[in-house]
């Protein structure tokens, strides 16, 4: 019911209470049956310990009964408040007149809860394992694998959604702006936008997100919470305040009947008695001079002002609005009527087969027929529509019999009755006698029918009463009354007579009071009677049935306003089954103690309560129950609650102010126990209070009370707390920059707290200064909770390994805390930058205490913490901020001796591997030289890419890193060269001189070492092109360049001596035979075969061979081949030229000329240009082979046998 008993709202904090309270339920008292535990006193032993300790017991029990009494009594206490503030706002509710429902609201989006965030995790690690049907590249599931990582599975998140402040649109936003940066960062694919790897991205992400089920469609019927976001009906709000006051239905049926929402007029009248009421509270404030406490006395008469102007305000707003379409005129036409025909009885005078019909009409308006049927059975059940401006028109409805003469003009007219219609007439059809002509035979002719009036909106009561007064209806007599309503505050009572627009008499209601009263003796007729009275005037009424006396008394109680209720005699309470209710209807039975409390409820004045304490009670509940709907409402309010509170502030005259502090209160209430809020909401609230404690007027009230003022002062010193912690939070206040730009407005929000007033601003030093704390604090509980996520304990028995390990994971999530500050964060601090870069210094600083921590306990020879240094250098020399800051010149401070002594131990290293892999080489070919040299370029190689890979960040040591790396790579292959040399040179005096001796292929394996020193010298040994290069460099790189040129060329050139050597060999074989020698006349005896020649021919191109399968580099052989033909062709040429004077010996020539040709021949395929083949040595023996050729084929015919010089550039067969 509606007392305590019935209360579903128990526990919990209490509600401030209004000025009035409803009296406590005698419920508490009829349970107080004596105190308890008195049976166990008096059974007890005196001086007995179970006497004493019964005696404890049933004290105990006592004070628990006690506050079990208080607990209730106070739940039946805020139970009736609440009932009662539910009465205030069934009525705005009812009949609205200042506030509407807001369209212009941002729409809130659905909350993702626990469940659901669950189920999202679910789905994306079914997406990463390849358990679905979404066909991705690497690039996107590399992108899902890091939102799914650090977004899904972070601890903030959850806390975010926890708090209610999260959305599906924030989960997609996330990773939306996180695949821009990824997308941006990958090269341009031709025939492919970045824009269509986008949406193509949003779109898996949305497949992925929404899985086998759609998250984003809404259920066919949607739970009211769910459609809270659109504009309401009146039924779904009072269906949400009955979920917020915790109102159960049937209560509210109750109430909804008691309070007669349904009627408009009731509800336009009790604003009308409201609204008197505040004023007579204006004036007896005015008068008695009970005013609020102000900051100033002279706003005492300003606030009665005030008062006043909100009161006259909130009557030009009903006026305003329409009573009916027509407006006030009389004249319209009020009324529309209809008459139904149904069907005749008592026609006995006609022939059945005659035709019989009926006319219908209004006085003053269009004649209208029935169709004619015969007289056997006349029924028609036709309908007539007319209009009429008369308030008490004169209906005629005629019988026709239709004449069958041919010189008749009119039909015979069988009867006719006439009515005078009123709205409160019956609806009905029924028989009326008709009148008959004299000598007609049908006496009891009757008439079915029913005329029905609709009752105008203006019109609010109407009937026939008796009146008489002292200045209109002076007589008494029985009229015709109708009361109409000519403007929200302008009522008239109106006598009509027949077929009469104008009202004859009229009376307007304004100022007068209506009450029963007992007969007056000495008139005649009416039974019950009623007055009206007002000073100087009296007017009395009388109608014969008590309850058409109640309504006329309810309808003019409505229509004057008067705060007086009228009392009615105890046996005239009944109800009216026909319009509104005097007293309580429905269906549900109540007892008289129930029946007063309903009636206690709907009867109590507005004016006897504190609506501001009402109103926070109210608007705390109504805030609790948006903060739990499923909506991410950050605090704002539903359209349909904006508009109740609206109503109630302005019906009730609830200051802005009060109103914009106890919102403050909750909201702080909310962000202190972790539930996200608006900040721009806020920032509009506390706005509005500012200015008006500081006399702005932002609603136009200008008087401040001092309560106001106290409570703003607090509330202001509390947001400042409040904002100041969520910036030092601002990564959990605010994770991933979520609500968007809250953490923006938030610092926004903090610089207008901090004004003094409202016009003068907040120095730029002072915010910084509190910024800066902030940020400081910041970075401290960043660390501390990042130590705690990734639980790493520093402790002097944790192996280094470990302990390196775990600064090399903290080091990449502190890359990753400060990148995600500057993703999603440096926006809002974007006024500060420098404090965000000193934030990320103090954050890092922290971090460098451990780090240097854990590097001491390495061992001096142990390089594993060098991939620590790439780390946080890789990230730190592209942000501006942070390079070469604190941190940075710090952790380069560090590494600069652990760079050096490592360059220092791999140069001790390499030199001694050159000088030890040297003494055991075998020469052997590997690769592009030998293994000694493979191991020394590649070490130099890959120390100089570590060196490289650093990115050191200082230009000068960086610079001096890359010389030292160069000058020792110049160093170690010089050494390498001149091993290389020394081992050739030894190498080559092993080689005999003989035509049967073969190069070996350790000699190729040394010449490629030089020729790989060659090329690996201009990457190992030249600095950047960037870099300024000095002389003294300059000259040095020269120096180990000119010693690989010098040993390539003395390579060449022994190893073309040796094929010389070979060549003069043979030559000196051929001198035996010249002429005039001793050898010659005794060889001439003998016939020498051509095996000299073969020979040598044959050592020529096997060298060749190994030459070209052993040395790598083409260019160097061609050089060596170059060189080789030309000392051969210049060795020969010198030989005849010594023989100039002498004619060579047959076999001389034969030789000659097959060691001539078949050098050309076998050169030419090797390559050797054609200038080089035919050079002027060449040309030289030619001609002279040719010319002893000559001399022999004149002498001895085919001496030569075939052997010719012609065509030497063709092989013989």
């Amino acid at each position: 019911m509606l007392d305590s008993s019935s209360s579903e709202d128990t526990g919990g904090e209490s509600d401030l209470e209004p000025q009035r309270k409803p009296d406590a339920s005698s419920s508490a008292e009829k349970r107080e049956t004596g105190p308890p535990g008195s049976q166990q006193l008096r059974s007890a032993t005196p001086g007995s310990l179970a006497g004493k300790s019964t005696k404890v017991n049933s004290a105990t029990d006592e004070e628990q009964e006690k506050r079990k009494r208080e607990s209730i009594q106070k739940e039946e206490e805020e139970r009736k408040i609440k009932l009662q503030i539910y009465v205030f706002v069934l009525r705005c509710i009812a009949y609205p007149f200042n506030a509407k429902q807001p369209t212009d609201m941002s729409r809130r989006q659905q909350k993702v809860n626990k469940q659901q965030l669950q189920a999202v995790k679910e789905r994306f690690l079914a997406f990463l394992n390849g358990e679905t049907q979404i066909v991705a590249d690497e690039a996107f599931c590399n992108a899902v694998r890091s939102y799914y990582e650090g977004f899904l599975k972070s601890e903030r998140i959850s806390r975010m959604v926890q708090s209610g402040g999260c959305s599906a649109n924030d989960f997609r936003e996330v990773f939306k702006k996180n695949i821009e940066r990824r997308v941006r960062s990958l090269p341009e694919i031709d025939g492919l936008s970045k824009e269509t790897v986008l949406s193509s991205w949003i779109a898996k992400y949305d497949a992925i997100y929404r899985g086998d089920e759609d998250l984003w469609r809404q259920p066919q019927r949607a739970h009211l919470s769910a459609v809270s976001e659109l504009i309401l009906s009146k039924e779904q709000l009072y269906e949400m305040f009955q979920q917020i006051l915790n109102i159960r239905k049937f209560e509210h049926q109750l109430l909804y009947n008691a309070c007669q929402l349904d009627s408009m007029d009731e509800q336009a009248a009790q604003i009308r008695r409201e609204l008197d009421g505040r004023l007579q509270l204006a004036e007896k404030i005015a008068k008695e001079r009970k005013y609020p406490k102000f900051v100033s006395a002279d706003m005492e008469a300003l606030y009665v002002e005030e008062l006043r102007s909100s009161v006259n305000l909130l009557m030009a707003n009903l006026e305003s609005l329409p009573v009916s379409k027509g407006g006030p005129d009389f004249k319209q036409k009020l009324k529309r009527s209809t008459i139904v025909i149904m069907e005749v009885q008592g026609l006995k005078s006609v022939a059945p087969d005659r035709m019989v019909y009926c006319t219908m009409e209004v006085e003053g308006e269009e004649k209208l027929q029935t169709d004619q049927v015969e007289a056997s059975r006349p029924q028609w059940g036709t309908q007539g529509d007319f209009t009429t401006t008369h308030a008490l028109p004169s209906v005629k409805v005629k019988l026709f019999l239709e004449s069958t003469g041919v010189l008749a003009l009119d039909d015979k007219e069988l009867g006719k009755v006439i009515l005078n219609p009123t709205t409160n007439g019956p609806k009905h059809t029924e028989f009326h006698r008709m009148i008959v002509p004299k000598n007609s035979q049908d006496t009891e002719l009757k008439i079915k029918l029913a005329v029905r009036m609709d009752k105008p909106p203006n019109m609010k009561h109407s009937g026939y009463l008796y009146a008489m007064g002292q200045r209109v209806w002076k007589r008494w007599k029985k009229r015709y009354f109708v009361l109409v309503q000519v403007s929200q505050y302008t009522f008239a009572m109106c006598s009509y007579r027949e077929k009469k627009a104008e009202p004859q008499e009229l009376m307007q209601l304004e100022g007068y009071t209506v009450d029963s009263c007992e007969p007056r003796p000495g008139l005649q007729g009416g039974r019950v009677f009623f007055n009206v009275l007002k000073e100087g005037d009296l007017v009395m009424f009388a109608c014969d049935d008590e309850q058409e006396r109640v309504l006329w008394i309810q309808a003019m109680y409505r229509a004057t306003g008067q705060s007086y209720k009228p009392i009615l005699h105890p046996k005239n309470k009944t109800p009216n089954c026909r319009g509104g209710n005097q007293k309580l209807t429905s269906p549900i039975s109540l007892d008289p103690s129930q029946r007063q409390a309903v009636e206690k409820l709907i009867s109590a004045s507005p004016c006897q309560f504190d609506h501001a304490a009402l109103f926070t009670i109210l608007q705390k509940h109504t805030l609790q129950h948006r903060m739990n709907d499923s909506f991410s409402c950050l605090g704002w309010f539903s359209p349909g609650q904006v508009f109740v509170l609206d109503e109630y502030c302005a019906r009730y005259g609830v200051r802005g102010c009060h109103r914009h502090l106890s919102y403050l209160k909750e909201l702080m209430d909310y962000s202190e126990n972790n539930a996200l809020v608006d900040p721009m909401l806020l920032h509009y609230s506390y706005a509005f209070c500012a200015s008006h404690v500081h006399g702005n007027r932002p609603d136009g009230i200008g008087t401040v009370t001092m309560e106001e003022k106290v409570q703003f002062e607090a509330i202001r010193s509390r947001l400042i707390a409040l904002l100041e912690n969520q910036i030092t939070h601002f990564r959990y206040c605010f994770p991933f920059g979520r609500p968007d730009g809250a953490l923006k407005a938030t610092l926004s929000l903090q610089e207008r707290v901090l004004m003094k007033d409202i016009t003068t601003p907040v120095p730029p030093e002072d915010m910084k200064k509190l910024v800066q704390r902030c940020l400081e604090q910041a970075a401290q509980i960043n660390y501390s909770q990042l130590i705690e996520y990734a639980k790493i304990k520093v402790e002097h028995q944790v192996p280094p390994e470990k302990r390196l390990e775990d600064m090399m994971r903290l080091g990449e999530l502190c890359i990753e805390v400060l990148q995600q500050n500057e993703e999603h964060h440096s926006e809002a601090f974007s006024c500060w930058p420098e404090l965000m870069a000193e934030h990320a210094e103090k954050f890092l600083s922290l971090y460098r205490a451990d780090m240097e921590a854990a590097l001491q306990v390495q061992s001096i020879d142990s390089w594993n913490s060098f991939p620590l240094f790439q780390l946080f250098n890789n990230f730190l020399r592209t942000d501006p901020h942070l390079c070469n800051g604190m941190f940075h010149k710090h952790l380069q401070d560090l590494y600069i001796p652990l760079v050096v002594r490592y360059i220092d131990l791999m140069e001790l290293a390499i030199a001694q591997s050159i000088h030890r892999s040297f003494q055991k080489e075998t020469w052997q070919p590997v690769n592009n030289g030998s293994a000694t040299s493979e191991d020394l370029f590649w070490k130099l190689n890959t120390l100089q890419m570590f060196v490289m890979d650093l990115h050191w960040p200082e230009p000068e040591f960086a610079k001096h890193l890359e010389q030292r790396l160069k000058l020792m790579a110049s160093d170690m292959m010089e050494a390498c060269v001149k091993r290389t040399k020394s081992a050739f040179d030894a190498k080559m005096q092993k080689v005999c001189k003989s035509t049967d001796s073969l190069l070996p292929l350790s000699v190729c394996t040394m010449f490629n070492v030089l020729i790989d020193a060659k090329n690996q010298c201009s990457k190992l040994c030249v600095l950047d092109s960037e870099q300024e290069i000095d002389g003294q460099w300059q000259q040095y790189h020269s120096k180990i360049d000119v010693l690989i040129d010098e040993a390539l060329k003395d390579i060449i050139t022994s190893l073309v001596s040796k094929f010389a050597a070979v060549l003069n060999g043979v030559l000196s074989k051929l001198s035996r035979y010249d002429e005039g020698t001793f050898f010659s006349s005794v060889l001439s005896f003998t016939k020498p075969r051509m095996d000299l020649a073969d020979t040598y021919t044959s050592f020529v191109r096997q060298n060749q061979d190994i030459l070209h399968r052993g040395v790598s580099d083409e260019l160097y052989i061609e050089t060596v081949f170059d060189q080789w033909y030309t000392d051969s062709m210049r060795a020969i040429c010198v030989w005849l030229t010594d023989r100039l004077d002498l004619q060579l010996h047959m076999y001389q020539l034969k030789t000659l000329i097959n060691i001539v040709k078949k050098t050309y021949h076998d050169f030419r395929l090797q390559g050797v240009q054609d200038s080089t083949l035919n050079i002027k040595s060449y040309e030289t023996i030619y001609n002279r082979l040719t010319m002893e050729e000559a001399t022999v084929a004149v002498k001895a015919g085919d001496g030569l046998r075939g052997i010719s010089t012609r065509d030497s550039d063709v092989e013989d067969d």
